[in-house]
């Protein structure tokens, strides 16, 4: 399952976010111009704008047709709020490569790359404003304070073995589930449906973004450094214990040793990365992210104000999430 097929319903939605996206972080100074059109000319597969059409389309119904202008704008203010934060993550956690293509600090400096993504939220937040919704402003705005608690959460907990799951699942929400779960929840908002709807649309996005997460830090072990775009391995330097790693440490006290030791040697990375493929760890953590799909998609299971076609196309983009991993 391909994205192309998922998202086929909303192509032309999508064409229309990624033409918008440069003229919307259009920055006077040329640097900042040139560090934000670096970030979107890098592509991506704009998951989380589509997603947000999808609910909007979902909520709206056949009735309705188009969807609104104003999902149309969510959808974009989404994607700007989650690049601006992969280009603070990118600076703390060192990293040289983002979607295959030099990280903003690499390429620029960390100080012009601080501004880019300062620049970023800022505007994202004019554009939030302009939806004149205050309702959809205190949901959305609040996922930027998220963003900081989780960098602080991770940061507090590095190369700490003592960490349990359901810290892990609580740090992972504030760091990627949050934008998820709100711009799901502000589509519904825009869509004028009610509380109980909304409310469903939040924990479909909370439950995808959980999975999402989850299957990120699976491929950071086992996945293609080519088809990440970043290094494997990039939690494990940083001390960022993940699902697969969690699970792994109940079985193998020689991983225990390497992270305590902080991967000292220059080998330590590569022989932990080989010590969780021996155990379990990667298969708990695909039964964890499923177990979260499968939470998703059951919101909607029973829900009759959905058409069908609309469901599918929501079952289709969680099934996609795990996909990933297959």
């Amino acid at each position: 399952m391909t994205s192309e097929n998922i998202f086929s319903t909303i192509d032309k939605d999508l064409l229309t976010l990624n033409h918008n996206l440069e003229s919307m972080v259009g920055a006077r100074h040329p640097v900042l111009h040139a560090a934000s059109e670096h970030l979107f000319t890098a592509g991506g597969k704009r998951i989380r704008p589509a997603i947000v059409i999808l609910i909007a389309k979902a909520m709206l119904g056949k009735e309705n047709g188009k969807v609104f202008y104003s999902h149309e704008r969510l959808a974009e203010i989404t994607e700007i709020i989650h690049t601006a934060s992969l280009v603070h993550d990118d600076i703390i956690d060192e990293c040289t490569t983002r979607r295959g293509v030099p990280t903003v600090h690499n390429m620029f400096s960390t100080k012009i790359a601080v501004l880019a993504g300062d620049f970023l939220f800022a505007q994202s937040s004019w554009y939030l404003a302009n939806l004149d919704n205050l309702a959809v402003v205190k949901t959305i705005s609040k996922v930027i304070t998220d963003f900081a608690e989780g960098e602080v959460r991770q940061g507090l907990i590095s190369f700490d073995t003592r960490i349990m799951v359901n810290e892990y699942i609580e740090k992972s929400f504030y760091k990627t589930a949050s934008l998820i779960a709100a711009s799901c929840k502000g589509s519904a908002i825009l869509s004028e449906v009610s509380a109980r709807e909304q409310d469903k649309c939040y924990l479909y996005g909370k439950h995808l973004g959980l999975a999402f997460q989850i299957v990120d830090d699976i491929l950071d072990i086992i996945g293609n450094p080519d088809e990440l775009g970043k290094p494997s391995g990039s939690d494990l330097i940083n001390g960022n214990l993940t699902a697969p790693i969690l699970f792994a440490l109940t079985e193998s006290p020689e991983l225990q040793n390497l992270i305590d030791n902080e991967f000292e040697g220059e080998s330590d990375v590569g022989q932990a990365i080989n010590l969780i493929s021996k155990t379990q760890g990667i298969n708990k953590a695909k039964d964890l992210a499923a177990e979260h799909i499968q939470a998703a998609i059951n919101i909607f299971s029973s829900s009759k104000d959905i058409e069908y076609e609309d469901y599918y196309n929501l079952v289709k983009v969680s099934l996609y999430v795990l996909d990933r991993i297959n």
